[in-house]
């Protein structure tokens, strides 16, 4: 696994990991209404997964943030070189299963190995959902849920991995929107951040719409 640890004493947020480490609850998210019109309309032209093709658009925008791949680790600071995925996959019963994917690869090797994974999970299921792999990000779906906040469930004591989170795709006068949710530890990731993570998010829905 590469990654590389962080030298605190060149860490330019120093204080503010000591200080957001030291809280009960250090999390900081929020809920952005993500314009998907062009995605939407070429995945659905092009018959592919919505799913797991969005999925590739988070991974590889979450990964071009160093802080999202940033992890608290016995006390020191860990930067992964590529973070995987942990995601949510409904079964029959009602219930889910998780599925562990890694997005760095290319689109046309990514869809067939993901929606291979996908199968063998629902085949065995189970509820690791790789939380004792720190070079996770979770990932889950409200796929028949239009929300505008979430509230998500976190451990005790707080963990660093990140948590991306979408709802239901709606149409919105002639654009399509969709409710998209991120979840991390402000010992590592402020605002900024997170705003930067909207900003690759659009970016890699325009490359996959325009993908050949």
């Amino acid at each position: 696994m590469n990654y590389r640890i962080i030298d605190m004493n060149t860490y330019p947020r120093r204080a503010h990991f000591e200080y957001f480490s030291s809280l009960h609850n250090p999390y900081v998210g929020t809920t952005v209404q993500v314009d998907i019109t062009e995605f939407h309309d070429a995945v659905k032209g092009r018959g592919l997964p919505f799913f797991l093709s969005f999925l590739y658009c988070v991974s590889h925008a979450a990964n071009a943030i160093a802080p999202l791949r940033q992890r608290i680790i016995d006390g020191r600071i860990v930067e992964y070189e590529f973070c995987r995925t942990s995601h949510t996959v409904a079964l029959d019963d009602g219930t889910y299963c998780y599925c562990n994917l890694n997005a760095n690869m290319s689109f046309d090797e990514y869809i067939p190995r993901a929606q291979n994974a996908q199968t063998m999970a629902k085949m065995s299921p189970t509820i690791d959902d790789g939380r004792d792999c720190f070079d996770m990000i979770y990932i889950s779906c409200v796929k028949d849920l239009i929300y505008t906040s979430l509230v998500q469930p976190t451990p005790y004591p707080a963990d660093t991995n990140p948590r991306v989170t979408w709802g239901k795709f709606f149409r919105q006068g002639e654009s399509v929107r969709m409710p998209v949710t991120v979840l991390a530890n402000h010992a590592l990731v402020d605002g900024g951040h997170i705003s930067l993570f909207y900003e690759k998010l659009s970016a890699e829905l325009e490359n996959l719409t325009h993908y050949n």
